[in-house]
């Protein structure tokens, strides 16, 4: 986290060194660079380091939630076309809550780059504030360029985190979903075949795949039979959609998130 002075730019108009390095860092970090700086410089901004809160994130955060929002929903509409409205309001909810944008922050390591005034200089970044600098770099980055990117920027970040909250979802099941997609579409059952099972009782590995007909999908892996069939479910659904995989058949489903309904 960067303490710097308030304001944006030295008296001669230029950015100060240290500013310089700030939006440089962050970037790289976000693989994007801005046309106009200053948008960026903005986003990065905490209201306790600006002379004025118009100089702060406090804008883009208000646009940048609305812009995350539209996204997120779009993607769920034709990701999910079996879902309904409720379900998909759960889902975004989680999606584009605070939580998860400030969890996305700190993957990108955004908190390297916060400018916060001197009250804040020795204490921890607050979660709201992590997820506000996320929503304010989607507006900056939209306002910089146009729709396509920052919607390309967010699906990046944000599929994962759809992912992990439908299949969290005591009411979201993707064997059904692919089930009732392949009926309507196909006139076929999907068959589920396991490829692998390893590891000790206690932590157990299986691998996955589904097949529709003569196509089969992606593999994915699960703690167990049920989950890895879910997962493979999935990544059938994502494929059916045109999107890729969400699940790897290689990534240990041990250190993944919790599923409460396997």
């Amino acid at each position: 986290m960067a303490k710097k002075q308030a304001g944006h730019t030295l008296a001669n108009g230029q950015l100060s060194l240290d500013q310089a390095d700030i939006l440089s860092r962050c970037q790289a970090l976000i693989g994007y660079q801005f046309k106009d700086t200053n948008l960026l410089l903005s986003a990065l901004t905490h209201a306790s380091s600006a002379n004025h809160k118009l100089q702060s994130s406090e804008r883009l955060e208000f646009l940048g939630d609305s812009l995350l929002g539209a996204v997120v929903c779009e993607f769920l509409f034709h990701r999910f076309p079996s879902v309904m409205e409720g379900e998909l309001t759960k889902i975004k909810s989680v999606v584009v809550s605070g939580q998860t944008c400030a969890k996305l922050s700190r993957q990108l390591g955004l908190e390297a780059c916060l400018i916060v005034g001197k009250g804040m200089a020795n204490a921890a970044v607050p979660s709201s504030i992590l997820g506000d600098v996320f929503e304010a770099i989607v507006a900056a980055m939209f306002l910089d360029s146009d729709w396509p990117t920052a919607r390309d920027f967010v699906l990046k970040h944000v599929k994962r985190e759809v992912e992990q909250a439908v299949e969290t979802s005591h009411e979201s099941n993707f064997k059904s979903q692919l089930q009732h997609h392949a009926q309507k579409f196909f006139k076929l059952s999907p068959a589920y075949s396991l490829l692998e099972e390893s590891g000790p009782d206690h932590k157990k590995f299986f691998r996955v795949f589904v097949q529709l007909g003569e196509r089969t999908f992606a593999a994915a892996a699960g703690r167990n039979k049920k989950q890895a069939q879910q997962r493979a479910a999935s990544n059938a659904l994502a494929e059916l959609a045109g999107e890729s995989p969400p699940f790897s058949s290689s990534e240990d489903p041990h250190t993944s998130a919790e599923d409460p309904s396997v």
